[in-house]
C-alpha cells in the first residue's frame, strides 16, 4: 500500500514541478490549455519514471517508493522533462 501512496505521491511532485517551471519560464506565445495540460502529463510521466529509476539505483534491495532515492528522482526527472519542453521543444516551432 505504502507503494501505491509513493507513486501518488510522485505524480503530485510531477505536477507541482510543471506548474513551477511554468511560472518561471514565461513564454508569450504560449497561451493555449492543451500546452499546460501537456506539460503537465510530460512531467508527471518523468516524475513516475525517475522515482523508478531512483529506487531502483539507490533502494535495490528494500524498494519503498517514498525513500530519497525515490524522491530524488521524481523531482530530478520532472523538472527535466518540464524543461526541456518549455524550453527546447516548444522553442523549435
Amino acid at each position: 500500500m505504502h507503494n501505491f501512496i509513493g507513486v501518488g505521491v510522485w505524480i503530485v511532485i510531477g505536477i507541482i514541478a510543471a506548474l513551477l517551471v511554468k511560472a518561471i519560464v514565461k513564454r508569450p506565445e504560449d497561451d493555449a490549455p492543451s500546452g499546460t495540460l501537456l506539460l503537465l502529463v510530460l512531467s508527471a510521466f518523468g516524475a513516475v519514471i525517475g522515482g523508478m529509476l531512483g529506487v531502483g539505483i539507490f533502494h535495490l534491495r528494500e524498494p519503498i517508493a517514498l525513500s530519497r532515492g525515490g524522491i530524488g528522482g521524481a523531482v530530478f526527472l520532472a523538472l527535466l522533462m518540464a524543461s526541456l519542453y518549455r524550453w527546447g521543444i516548444r522553442g523549435l516551432t
